[in-house]
């Protein structure tokens, strides 16, 4: 028997969002996946260094160094860790900012958590 009615077939839609019809509505809310207490305290030290980078003259080092700190907050907010490829950039941009680090107290602070 044929029908005129369309059909939808959903597969895996674990963390998905969707809204069938033709008033259909789809939110969606994602609050991050959970990390491990050290991946939180690191994503708390990003945040910090970022904030404090906004408040110094920016240069082609703080710009590198404000980039991979975004990313590596959208990453740990995202998966719920930061990848041991992502630390060390990290590492290595807060080892060419060493001046900075003696400045800002939350680069310090990161450099440590880092080291661990």
């Amino acid at each position: 028997m044929a029908s005129d009615e369309p059909q939808v077939n959903l597969g895996n839609i674990s963390g998905s969002t969707f809204a069938i019809g033709s008033h259909a509505h789809a939110e969606s809310h994602h609050h991050g996946t959970a990390g491990s207490p050290v991946d939180e305290e690191l994503l708390a030290a990003v945040r910090d260094l970022r904030a404090d980078l906004a408040r110094v003259r920016s240069t082609e080092q703080t710009a590198a160094l404000g980039t991979a700190l975004a990313e590596t907050e959208d990453e740990i907010t995202r998966t719920g860790r930061a990848a041991p490829t992502r630390r060390e950039r990290l590492r290595e941009l807060l080892t060419d900012s060493q001046t900075l680090i003696n400045v800002l107290a939350s680069a310090g602070t990161l450099a440590g958590l880092l080291g661990r």
